[in-house]
């Protein structure tokens, strides 16, 4: 049976799905079809390279000239690291375009499409828009919103208890629940925690690599930026994610910057909101805007996570549930203040239900979101 644009739009999603994180670009794939041939795959694998749209032209070479080519996101038509896109397909002599769904960049945003128009290439599309919006969620809303998307990272006992009353926690999930922690900070911009999981945990918030030597992403990987909030500047100079490669920020609402002083380090003041703490909102537009951020991950203590949920800045809740009972005297889940009555729960939405081994992630969409 002959394949539909359906068909040829999903191969184009799953190219670009290959790549953990373009940042801050957008994951895209192109797939070039002629006369019901696949002639070129391609997708972008890095900022600075070559744009799918290329990759796809140059595996095609001259089969390109007359082709569908169907790209999971309107082709760029303006200049930046690389040249446009759309110049590149109409130089191969393409036929026709198909696109998943406009590109929310204002240099581009419908520019693209008319472009090719202008020189003659047939385009229709939107087609599978929701499939695509999957893909760049985190650039699509930093795009359109001015911030990132946030996923909040927990893990919690059968009990909803993440520690012992004495801090103590690890592990609460097993090494493949942990190793899949590892996936979601290779396609985070990110990773963004509190001063108090720092002086606690002393975690170094980097991507590894398991003890059999299975990468869990791919080796051509970026680390993510490394972010702390922290308001009084407590962090101390020797904390162990000082000390691994990668950029590492400091967020603090104290007007003395040089209290840490960390070659390599960079510590941002921003505005403290009433109670003297980081202005998590402004936190949140600082690396949206300013440091390009698509997707953050948050891996914090119950404190700094129930106020990200509760200001409304996460979008999505990844938890890991182990099958095991800490006890009432355990720590919470989150610490959310002023519920006091049903009408004032924050509700959610379960995406997903997945066994990794002996424990559960658990996938939920904020409501509000």
């Amino acid at each position: 049976m002959s394949k539909q644009p359906d068909d040829y739009m999903t191969l184009a999603f799953a190219a670009a799905a290959k790549v953990s994180s373009t940042s801050p670009n957008p994951r895209v794939g192109c797939v070039l079809v002629r006369d019901g041939e696949i002639v070129g795959i391609g997708l972008h694998e890095r900022p600075g390279e070559h744009h799918a749209e290329v990759n796809a032209l140059l595996a095609a070479g001259e089969r390109a000239r007359g082709a569908t080519a169907y790209v999971s996101l309107e082709p760029c038509c303006h200049f930046g690291r690389t040249p446009p896109c759309t110049q590149a397909l109409i130089a191969a002599g393409v036929a026709e375009v198909v696109y998943a769904m406009p590109d929310p960049n204002p240099l581009v945003a419908g520019k693209g499409v008319q472009a090719l128009r202008e020189a003659g290439i047939r385009v229709s599309g939107p087609l599978l828009e929701a499939q695509a919006r999957l893909l760049n969620r985190g650039f699509i809303k930093r795009m359109e919103q001015g911030l990132p998307f946030v996923r909040c990272k927990l893990a919690m006992s059968l009990d909803g208890r993440t520690a012992m009353a004495s801090g103590e926690s690890q592990w609460i999930t097993g090494p493949a629940a942990r190793a899949d922690v590892q996936r979601l900070r290779a396609e985070s911009c990110a990773v963004l925690t509190g001063v108090n999981t720092v002086l606690h945990d002393d975690p170094a918030l980097n991507v590894r690599v398991d003890a059999q030597g299975v990468a869990a992403a791919p080796a051509t990987l970026r680390q993510p930026r490394r972010v702390i909030l922290d308001s009084t500047l407590r962090t101390p100079a020797t904390a162990s994610l000082f000390q691994l490669p990668g950029e590492v920020l400091v967020f603090t609402a104290s007007a003395d910057a040089a209290r840490l002083a960390v070659p390599g380090v960079e510590v941002r003041p921003l505005a403290a909101d009433a109670a003297g703490r980081v202005d998590l909102r402004a936190a949140m537009q600082l690396l949206a805007q300013d440091f390009q951020c698509n997707e953050v991950l948050l891996e914090a203590g119950p404190t700094l996570s129930g106020a990200m949920v509760q200001a409304g800045l996460v979008d999505e809740v990844i938890l890991y549930i182990g099958a095991k009972f800490l006890g009432s005297d355990a720590m919470p889940l989150l610490r959310l203040s002023g519920l006091q009555h049903m009408a004032d729960q924050i509700a959610l939405d379960i995406i997903d239900v997945t066994a990794i081994d002996a424990d559960l992630r658990v996938t939920a969409r904020l409501r509000s979101h």
